[in-house]
């Protein structure tokens, strides 16, 4: 693992706590606000296979929607959990903000299409949330409207410090991986590797969400890993297969507090276990790459094909 540059005077030394109990309230909101612009990105932007053109993407200062293109432009949607704005910007040099700060659902959605509006982004959207039991569509939902900044920028730095490890277990993997996804359905981070076969279809499942959605998100037999504000006291990394082949629950992983829920199909490891040990990033990438391997191994994976070490390719040829 390539460690931060000892000389570098802005470099973060711990990674934050954040109890999901102190901020669940500002979560919730937050969740359905990056659901208003990842609406937007899935209505602007080219189908591109499991729905990789939807998510968001960790940024220096947030999260992003990334260059999406409009007519013969590009534009971007940024949360800035620093500053604490909404930056919408297109490529023909307009720019918009909207501020980050209590309001309810309905006026971020109504603040947030203005600004949109104003620099000409008319993108049509669905306005009802998915892949959540009470879909409030978003000009309606007055129920959520907190926002602590404090939490938003320690969540965001929990993605920061998920991102950085999640990115270098990736590197690893030299077949079909997806790049570190935000997706913002089921609010959480997300790197899958892809073993090259197709599975049984996937039986769908996903409140207000249609089965074909879960269809073309399974279309391929895959390990995901990720990271998601709940599951634990202050959010929990995760790791399943799909289809979980047998003697995947059994397979031995680390560290000693990660577990196999039944219930959620997929092991669990405490955010603050990971937070709390001598080495954080250490402590992670064993248990992805355990995680990964419960999946590889029950599942016959052709590892020496889809597998490779990052340092080597990058050395002289």
């Amino acid at each position: 693992m390539r460690s931060t540059p000892a000389s570098d005077p802005h470099a973060p030394d711990a990674w934050p706590a954040l109890r999901v109990a102190d901020w669940e309230d500002t979560r919730d909101t937050l969740h359905m606000w990056t659901q208003v612009v990842g609406k937007v990105r899935l209505a602007a932007a080219p189908m591109i296979n499991h729905w990789w053109q939807v998510p968001l993407y960790v940024s220096p200062r947030g999260l992003t929607t990334s260059s999406v293109p409009w007519g013969r432009r590009l534009f971007d949607v940024e949360f800035d959990f620093v500053d604490h704005l909404l930056r919408v910007r297109v490529s023909s040099g307009g720019e918009r903000t909207v501020a980050l700060a209590p309001k309810s659902v309905a006026q971020f959605h109504d603040e947030t299409r203005r600004a949109l509006s104003d620099l000409g982004l008319d993108v049509p959207i669905s306005t009802r949330p998915v892949e959540v039991e009470r879909a409030i569509p978003f000009e309606d939902d007055h129920e959520h409207a907190a926002y602590d900044a404090d939490a938003a920028h320690r969540f965001w730095g929990q993605l920061v410090q998920a991102h950085r490890v999640l990115t270098e277990f990736r590197s690893r993997f030299i077949g079909k991986v997806s790049p570190v996804h935000f997706f913002w359905g089921s609010f959480d981070m997300a790197v899958t590797r892809f073993s090259g076969r197709t599975p049984p279809t996937h039986p769908g499942g996903a409140p207000n969400c249609g089965d074909w959605v879960m269809v073309e998100g399974y279309s391929h037999e895959l390990s995901s890993c990720g990271f998601w504000p709940g599951g634990g006291a202050e959010g929990a990394f995760y790791a399943y297969a799909y289809p979980e082949p047998d003697g995947f629950a059994r397979h031995p992983v680390r560290p000693s507090e990660a577990a196999y829920s039944s219930a959620a199909g997929q092991f669990l490891l405490p955010y603050e276990a990971v937070r709390t040990s001598s080495d954080p990033e250490q402590t992670l990438l064993a248990f992805l790459q355990d995680t990964y391997e419960a999946a590889a191994d029950n599942g016959d994976w052709d590892r020496a094909a889809l597998e490779d070490d990052p340092q080597r390719r990058a050395g002289p040829r």
